[in-house]
């Protein structure tokens, strides 16, 4: 009589074979946050469906569903996105040694170029300042949100100085970046980026002058 055959021990770990399920599922959440900010991007927040946000990531409706409850939770989830890539861009232009008053600008470049975009985010800023709204939290939770990054890294707006402190700058400068949205819809032909630059350079402290070693984000 033959002997059975011992089973053998799988030699993988669990954390492993889980990953590539759940990597897949992050995956998809993510391009469907992508397509959903560029949806909104055109159309503006009341007015992208669900349908265009499900084929611009290659997905059916139904399919987008079992990722996401609806609008609201997609618009949390395409804002967080962008945060992310936004970040994630500024750590690669930061490895270039761009100096420091040059990286927001550098990230902000593309969008700025598209007035649709613009129009929209405008639109969606404005709108958020309703309590109600529910983008309301995550612009709320903006500006502490840089006051964190840019305190960690060597940038412009990290520190106070003699006459305004580090809060403050981050306010400003979300406050000019939001005004030179307005500018350059008003006029395409200027470098509103360049003002950025050198507003950023004026808020700087003399020891902040030269170049970031770490990444931040808008």
């Amino acid at each position: 009589m033959g002997t059975e055959e011992s089973p053998q021990p799988e030699t993988e770990p669990v954390s492993q074979r889980r990953r590539g399920p759940y990597a897949a599922t992050a995956a998809r959440r993510a391009d469907l946050a992508r397509a959903a900010l560029a949806s909104f991007a055109e159309h503006g927040h009341e007015r992208a469906s669900l349908r265009d946000i499900a084929a611009r990531a290659d997905m059916t409706h139904a399919a987008l569903l079992r990722h996401f409850s609806g609008k609201d939770e997609l618009l949390l989830a395409a804002l967080t996105q962008h945060e992310q890539d936004e970040e994630d861009l500024a750590a690669r232009i930061a490895e270039s040694r761009l100096p420091a008053e040059k990286i927001l600008s550098t990230v902000l470049r593309e969008e700025f170029s598209e007035a649709d975009y613009q129009r929209n985010w405008m639109a969606l800023v404005v709108a958020a300042t309703n309590p109600t709204h529910p983008a309301h939290e995550f612009f709320m939770g903006r500006r502490e949100r840089m006051r964190t990054r840019f305190t960690g890294t060597v940038l412009t707006t990290s520190r106070d100085s003699a006459s305004i402190s580090a809060d403050e700058k981050v306010t400003l400068a979300l406050a000019m970046m939001d005004g030179l949205r307005i500018q350059v819809l008003m006029d395409p032909t200027r470098d509103v980026l360049a003002v950025l630059e050198v507003f950023m350079k004026l808020i700087a402290s003399p020891e902040e002058h030269g170049h970031s070693t770490t990444p931040t984000e808008k």
